[in-house]
């Protein structure tokens, strides 16, 4: 009972329970030491030295930083981190004991009240630095996420315990016990460092060696300082933290200028130091309990950053009005808690995108060395305005103010680099598909052009030609001239598709030749070109070519005029087009012909531009011809006369590979009236499977408003391959338009309800193998329980099929609402094997998308895509329901595949309770449902 609400309130999972727990006893040790030696130092010191003297060891902790993160660097580069915590763990306790001798003894003098100090100092941000370290080794992005706020929580309750420790003690004993006491709880952390290592990081230790040989372009070697300034996400960083800490230096002097003056003894000022160190800490912890996780999953990680200088620049405006201390403790307490919860968890989170090999020399250089520089910046604004311009205090709030507008910037330009550095790290996890990009030959300049057109390949030389097909290029124009006399038929004809970039009448001569070549496409396009792009007026072509005795020529010159007299009926009855059409066909009709195939082509293509109804039967004949070449001229001819009667049999040939590209264009010359006829035929679910996929692509051909509002309405179909094809082709044109606008408003309704079906699938998979596994245990008639067995899991198959094609749709809708490239990017680490990119998808989804998306999508992917081994852990857990809920539900609300599997699950279910409740597909139009049905209701009847 108590092990699941612990999960339920903080979100950890079952193998996740054990290291955050140590990982949080770890850090509760080093807070708890901290806040046991920070005020006892701290009183020391300004009963010794005074508040004055603040501003000079300010400077020192950053001179000491900048000297001793020198040599820690170093080590981290030669050493594991492990060792060097624990040498540093060693160093910083003999530190304490000698401060306990010291404190026993009563021997103090200037220089180490200093040197304890800076020690302090230093201590609180190194191996705190250290832990977060190691924090960022142990768990990934998204369990960071969840459980940064857990952990962080045992960070504020060792600032709790330390505090009042600190406070019980000192009164009942002295400062030297707690001093002592502070450093035999420093010695307990090594062996928990040292078990955590073995639960967790042994395994890491090996992958980020792995990484650090493909070192993603920074060499390791070099210095903390040039990694931090390489990267624009480090120095932002770094910037947050060293104005951060410059600001939390000017409170703290405030308030303990003002604590000094008012407390005179430093037993009793100690005590006030322990007592709301304790206290801030005990506001932290409510927060970090109650409010953290829920704001870093509310508002994202850059957003959550905002609270803590905006809670400051509150304070602060209310001290300029009541300048008093209970102001100053308000105002540090806002520092001390959100500090430790909501902003820290926030930093470390931060920094996650980063390479661990960097973010090792990196984070340790900005948590000691920036954040000491930031401190010694501070002292010398402060010896400066106290000493030089003898300000009062009170002014040091103004100085905050400005410097809090410098903060909010940093965060503001941080949001970008975060969210850039996840897209990089994903897309060098999806390195391995470089291979497979395209690395085609540009030809870009003209030298190389023309080389290529006079000694390239056929293959070459058309693909330059097309690729030059909208450009007129003088000093190409010979080259390409020339290859009028080339071997190669296929080259011609890509020539005279590029004369017609030049002026009328070019090559005229050579084009009259190629008339009289026997290729059926090379003599029709020489005489197009004649008749469209010459000054030989028509009739001279149709006079000469009409009554040729090549047949390749007559042929040709007939389509020729076919063409032309589409909208010219005069042409048509001066050259008795409706004849020569019958005489061909009872001339191809005679046994005794032999017929070229190319013959028959061109007499279809005539056909269709011929508008003649009465021979389109020749069109429908040709429809079941063997020779695949004809039979797509028949297609081309059908969508050329755009009669209505050759709309279905051409959206027939969609099923078919070899002829859907031929089917797409004759559709699209039907214009895009056709959207609605489509539309009406998709919602009758009378075509099949492999026609119904491949109507989006139709639709998107014709690439108007019109094509575009059916698409999105499609998006709302039954059938999910449906809204996939109709996703993608979306995303196509939004791909070649990038001006196109869809509605925001309705993709986010229609990404919801894509979300709301993709949940539905998760709990339908779930009931239904909920169903199986509970009628294992039954024992009953074993042939009836296979086929039940067997049609269950037919289901279960469709249903995981279906899941895959949802989140793919939900990918291309969230490519047309956000940048697509982040999208894909998304959508190829999710699907990637490697954990990590998974891992880093979903974070990065996670800054990608505005709330109430965020909310609603990531956790069924979590669930789906990276949880999928571990059913049960995921933040989502799909609804058991009744089963005959649910197959009732996807009877309705799922297209045909789904329907003819839920009927084979209630056919053999043997219940006739399902009668009255399917009766009513009885009206469907799809034979297959209707035939299932029907032998589903005999059995079922059979049943009673």
């Amino acid at each position: 009972m108590f092990k699941k609400f612990f999960k339920e309130t903080f979100d950890i999972r079952d193998n996740e329970i054990k290291i955050a727990l140590l990982m949080q006893l770890y850090i509760f040790m080093i807070i708890t030491v901290l806040l046991i030696v920070k005020p006892s130092v701290n009183a020391l010191f300004l009963s010794y030295l005074g508040a004055d003297s603040l501003p000079y060891a300010y400077i020192i902790v950053a001179f000491t930083a900048i000297i001793s993160s020198y040599f820690y660097n170093g080590a981290l580069r030669k050493f594991l981190l492990r060792n060097v915590t624990i040498f540093s763990l060693i160093i910083f306790g003999l530190t304490f004991v000698t401060l306990g001798i010291c404190l026993r003894y009563d021997y103090f003098n200037q220089f180490l009240l200093y040197f304890f100090y800076v020690s302090v100092s230093i201590f609180a941000v190194l191996t705190t630095s250290q832990f977060w370290i190691l924090a960022n080794i142990v768990f990934n992005a998204r369990e960071a996420k969840r459980l940064f706020g857990f952990i962080g929580a045992g960070a504020i309750a060792g600032g709790i315990f330390g505090g009042y420790l600190t406070t019980i003690i000192v009164s009942t004993f002295n400062n030297m016990t707690v001093i002592m006491i502070a450093a035999f709880l420093l010695m307990l952390c090594i062996p928990l460092l040292i078990i955590i290592w073995r639960l967790r990081i042994r395994k890491l230790t090996m992958y980020e060696r792995r990484k650090r040989k493909h070192n993603e372009g920074v060499e390791v070697s070099q210095s903390a300082f040039r990694l931090i300034i390489n990267s624009k996400h480090l120095y932002i960083t770094a910037g947050i933290i060293s104005v951060g800490v410059f600001i939390a230096r000017l409170v703290d002097f405030q308030f303990s200028d003002f604590a000094n003056r008012a407390i005179t003894n430093p037993e009793d000022l100690t005590s006030f130091f322990g007592f709301w160190f304790s206290t801030f800490n005990v506001v932290a912890l409510l927060v970090q309990l109650l409010l953290t996780n829920r704001l870093l999953s509310y508002f994202g990680v850059t957003s959550t950053l905002l609270i803590l200088p905006l809670s400051l620049a509150l304070g602060c405006l209310l001290f300029l009005t009541f300048p008093e201390l209970w102001v100053l403790i308000i105002i540090k307490g806002i520092d001390g808690s959100f500090k430790q919860s909501i902003n820290k968890a926030a930093l470390e989170l931060s920094i996650l995108p980063i390479p661990y090999y960097i973010k090792n020399q990196a984070k340790s250089y900005i948590d000691v060395v920036v954040d000491s520089v930031a401190t010694g910046v501070a002292g010398l604004m402060l010896i400066f305005l106290i000493k030089r311009l003898d300000l009062n205090t009170s002014y040091i709030t103004v100085i905050i103010i400005l410097f809090l507008f410098v903060w909010l910037l940093f965060i503001y330009k941080l949001r970008g680099a975060y969210f850039d550095s996840f897209r990089k790290n994903l897309q060098l996890s999806l390195e391995t598909d470089k291979a497979s990009k395209r690395n085609l030959l540009k030809e870009n300049t003209v030298t190389s052009a023309i080389r290529v057109l006079q000694t390239g390949s056929d293959e070459e030389i058309i693909n330059l030609l097309d690729r030059l097909s909208n450009y007129k290029l003088k000093s190409l124009k010979e080259s390409v001239l020339s290859l009028l006399d080339h071997p190669s038929d296929e080259v011609k004809l890509a020539v005279i598709e590029q004369l017609y970039n030049y002026e009328k009448g070019t090559g005229y001569n050579k084009i009259i030749d190629l008339i009289h070549t026997e290729n059926d496409e090379l003599v029709y396009s020489a005489m197009d070109y004649l008749i469209s792009h010459t000054n030989v007026k028509d009739d001279e072509v149709f006079k000469s070519y009409l009554d040729h005795e090549s047949s390749y020529i007559s042929t040709a010159a007939l389509l020729c005029l076919s063409r032309e007299s589409n909208n010219n009926s005069r042409l048509a009855e001066a050259y008795d087009l409706e004849d020569r059409i019958s005489t061909k066909i009872r001339h191809l009709h005679k046994p005794e012909n032999i017929t070229r195939k190319q013959e028959i082509a061109e007499l279809l293509i005539t056909i269709g531009y011929s508008n003649l109804t009465k021979y389109y039967s020749f069109i429908s004949l040709h429809f079941n011809n063997r020779d695949p070449y004809v039979v797509k001229h028949a297609i081309k001819a059908a969508g050329l006369t755009t009669d209505e009667r050759f709309i279905d049999p051409i959206l027939n040939f969609l099923s078919e590979d070899d002829y859907r590209k031929n089917a797409i264009k004759a559709l699209k010359m039907f214009g895009s009236s056709i959207t609605v006829n489509i539309l009406k035929r998709l919602q009758s679910e009378t075509f099949s499977d492999n026609i119904e996929k491949h109507v989006p692509k139709v639709l998107e051909s014709f690439n108007t408003r019109q094509s575009i509002r059916v698409l999105l309405r499609l998006l709302r179909s039954k059938d999910v391959v449906i809204r996939m094809e109709s996703s993608k082709s979306l995303s196509a044109l939004k791909t070649k338009d990038s001006t196109l606008i869809i509605n925001q408003g309705k993709l986010t309704k229609l990404i919801l309800r894509e979300t709301k079906y993709y949940k539905f699938t998760l709990d339908a998979i779930a009931t239904i193998q909920h169903t199986i596994n509970n009628e294992m245990l039954i024992e009953g008639n074993e042939d009836d329980t296979t086929e039940r067995l067997i049609a269950r899991e037919n289901l279960i198959d469709t249903l995981n099929e279906q899941l895959d094609l949802s989140l793919f749709c939900l990918f291309n809708l969230l490519g047309l609402k956000y940048e697509k490239t982040d999208v894909d990017v998304a959508y190829y680490g999710l699907k990637s094997d490697l954990k990590e990119a998974k891992v880093n998808a979903v974070e990065f989804l996670d800054n990608l998308l505005q709330i109430k998306l965020k909310s609603t999508v990531l956790p069924l992917i979590e669930y789906h895509v990276i949880d999928s081994d571990e059913k049960g852990l995921s933040s989502f857990q799909p609804t058991i329901s009744n089963e005959k809920t649910v197959l009732l539900k996807l009877m309705r609300d799922r297209g045909k595949r789904i329907k003819l599997d839920v009927l084979n699950i209630i056919k053999n279910l043997d219940d006739p309770t399902y009668i009255p409740q399917i009766s009513y597909l009885k009206k469907h139009r799809n034979q297959d449902v209707q035939f299932f049905l029907t032998k589903t209701l005999i059995s079922l009847n059979t049943a009673r």
